[in-house]
Formats: structure tokens, sequence, C-alpha cells
């Protein structure tokens, strides 16, 4: 019975049963040379803790996304929100898949994956400086083509009410775009035409804004947003590693304060920690970035789940019609260098999976915490250079073969 290879493949997910969309941000950028900004998995060299409990991989594996969306819908998460960068040089022109910044994530990956059935996906268009923007024409005659035949069309592609959900980042230089409120409401109306000639009933635009703010919020409705999120909870502290019930407390009272102004138009997100001291380096103050600027902050499960805790019993008192109840944010699935992440560990485990599984589903499952080295599933890392745990794992056993 020794060193008898029991699967070809992973098991097939169990996902546990929840009652709303649960949805992690996702950053696909674990795919050797494809950040461009910075070294991915290189750059986590001095951080050990921070390796992935599969090893450093290749993220352009579908095999390896099927892990993910095992690990997620095992433990409540139904929902990846990927990133989505379009190159600069692209505006104003028809997109395809090359013109795309980490699209391996969706198009490599997921859309390639087994189990991508089990697992929602929308995308979240990154509207930075760096990035590639829109206008009202371009949105129209070039990004909504695309979104509709690669993205929105696909079994699993995250639709409300009939109509695809648009995540937006940066809602300033979208805003700076038009002229007024007026004329973006209107560019998103005709983007709303365009998905009911489509067959869809229109579409839903989310847009990225976590601030307090009865005057933010009255300008995103003029401007024809549906809803806002944010990418963290929002929580900014004013020195590094404040006491954890500091912390707790202080996210559950900015949804709080957000949910005052408007319980409608507003969605919870739980963030676990975050701690960018990757990029506190030279190279990241000279691309501008003000990530050494920022305080430090870690939550422990425990305290993750106590966020957990309060934000659903926040967003279940919710009125009937409430976005947030039917959509909350994990921040995030794998931010690995800019430290916030509840995907699988060194450090953690399956721990943060497991406070969002114990609080959001019905735990009527059995989640597998076998690893692919459990498994004798190896050889996900065929892109970085330092050896990984699958790699070792491998060498074992062709030692007990000999």
């Amino acid at each position: 019975m020794y060193n008898i290879k029991l699967y070809n493949y992973m098991p097939e997910p169990k996902p546990a049963t929840t009652d709303r969309i649960i949805a992690a941000h996702y950053y696909a950028a674990w795919k050797k040379g494809s950040a461009g900004i910075h070294n991915g998995f290189d750059d986590l060299h001095d951080y050990p803790e921070r390796t992935p409990l599969m090893g450093y991989y290749d993220e352009e594996d579908p095999t390896t996304c099927d892990w993910e969306i095992k690990w997620a819908t095992e433990h409540g998460i139904n929902c990846f929100i990927h990133c989505w960068y379009r190159k600069p040089e692209n505006m104003g022109k028809p997109v395809t898949v090359n013109d795309l910044r980490c699209g391996h994530g969706l198009h490599e990956a997921l859309f390639n994956a087994k189990y991508q059935k089990h697992m929602k996906f929308a995308i979240m268009f990154e509207n930075m400086p760096r990035w590639g923007t829109t206008d009202g024409v371009d949105i129209v005659e070039n990004l909504m083509p695309f979104w509709m035949e690669n993205y929105f069309k696909r079994d699993n592609y995250l639709v409300l009410d009939n109509k695809p959900v648009l995540f937006i980042y940066h809602q300033k230089r979208l805003s700076e775009i038009f002229k007024d409120p007026i004329e973006q409401k209107k560019a998103f109306d005709n983007c709303r035409d365009y998905a009911r000639e489509q067959g869809f009933d229109g579409m839903i635009f989310a847009v990225c804004d976590a601030s307090v703010s009865k005057e933010r919020l009255d300008d995103a409705l003029a401007r024809g947003y549906d809803f806002r999120f944010g990418y963290t909870c929002g929580y900014t502290p004013t020195e590094d590693y404040p006491p954890e019930e500091d912390i707790v407390n202080a996210q559950c009272e900015l949804l709080e304060e957000r949910l005052a102004v408007d319980p409608l138009h507003q969605i919870a997100t739980a963030t676990c920690f975050r701690d960018s001291t990757p990029r506190t380096t030279q190279h990241w103050i000279d691309m501008g970035y003000t990530f050494h600027l920022s305080k430090k902050f870690h939550l422990s499960p425990e305290n993750f789940r106590k966020v957990l805790h309060r934000m659903k019993k926040v967003t279940d008192s919710l009125p009937d019609g409430a976005w947030g109840k039917r959509i909350f944010m994990i921040d995030n699935w794998n931010e690995w260098d800019e430290g916030h992440y509840v995907a699988p560990s060194h450090e953690f485990g399956f721990k943060y999976l497991q406070a969002i599984r114990e609080e959001f589903t019905l735990r009527d499952n059995l989640p597998d915490y076998r690893t692919p080295q459990d498994l004798g599933l190896v050889n996900y890392n065929k892109s970085w250079e330092i050896p990984d745990f699958s790699e070792m794992c491998e060498e074992r056993l062709r030692g007990k073969a000999e």
C-alpha cells in the first residue's frame, strides 16, 4: 500500500452552502514576469511565512486555479473578483487578450480549470493612472464587446437579476474623463442598452469608494453606479500594530457609519490584516507609491472572525433590496506582497478561511485539508528558480522508490 498514488487529480470541491455572494478580491500577478512593476514571488524570498501552502506556483496553470477553487468554495468564498488591467496604449482600440496585464489569471487558468463551474467570477476595471482608462465612446465600442464575449456570457460570470456586475476601481480618474455626472451616466446607460441587445436586462456598475460621505455617495449614484464597495475595509491606523480589539471595533464602526449614510448602496468588506513591508523598498518609492508611509496592522484569525460575525449581523439587518444583504467582500485572496491574503499560507494555514466558513456558511460540508504534497500531486512550480515544497516532495518520493 505504500507509495501508491490514489489520485491522478485533486478531488472535486464540495462547496459549503451560503446565502449570499462571498466575493474575494483576486490579484493575478503570480505568473513569472507578468506583473511588470514587481517580481512576484521573487520579491518574497525574505518572507518565508508568506509562502503559499502549495509553495510558489505557476499561476497560469489551471491546476493551481483548481486548488484555489477547491479551498475557497469549501469555506464559503464563491466568487473571485479579478483585477482587470488594460495596457495604456490600447486606449481607443479594440481589445485583445494581448492588450491585458495579468490576463492569464482568467484566460489561461480559470477558463481552463476543471472545476470552474463551482466558482463565480467578476472583473474589476483597474482605472488607475498607470493603466489604460476609457471614455464614453471607447467603453461601448471597444470594452463592452470584449467584456461581453469573453466574460459576461460565460456561465460562471457574476450576473444578478440578469445583469452582469462590473466593478470599477479609482472613481476619481474615471470621473475626470467626463465633463459632468450626467455625461458619465449616459455612457453607463449606453452600456446597459448594449447588454440588453445581447440578451441581458442591463448592467450593474459598482464603484470602489469606502468613504463615509453623503456627498460622494450622491455623486456616485448620479454618475450611474448602483452601489459602492471597498477594496479594503477602509481602516487606516495611526501607529503600527495597534491593539487588535481596536482594529475589530474600527472596521465594524466604519461600516456602520457608511450604512447610516445610506443602507441600500454600500456593501461590507472585511480585512484580515495589512502589512506591505515587501513593498517599502526604494524601487516602490521611485515609482511614486507610498507603501512605506502606511501603518501596518494584523488581525489574528480569531479576531478576524469577530469582524465577520459583527459585519454579518449588521448586514443581515439591512432592509430588503440592500446590496449589502446580497454581497459580502473579503480582502483579499492573494495579495502576497502587498500583505493581505486569506489564501492558505505557511504562516496561517487555513485559519482565515475557517473563520469565513464558520460565520457565513451552513457548515454542511467537510473541507479537504490535504495539500497537493499530501496527495503526491506536485510540480506546479516550473518557473520560479528556487525549489518549492512540491519539488522537495517529489525528491522524497523518488528516493523511496529507488
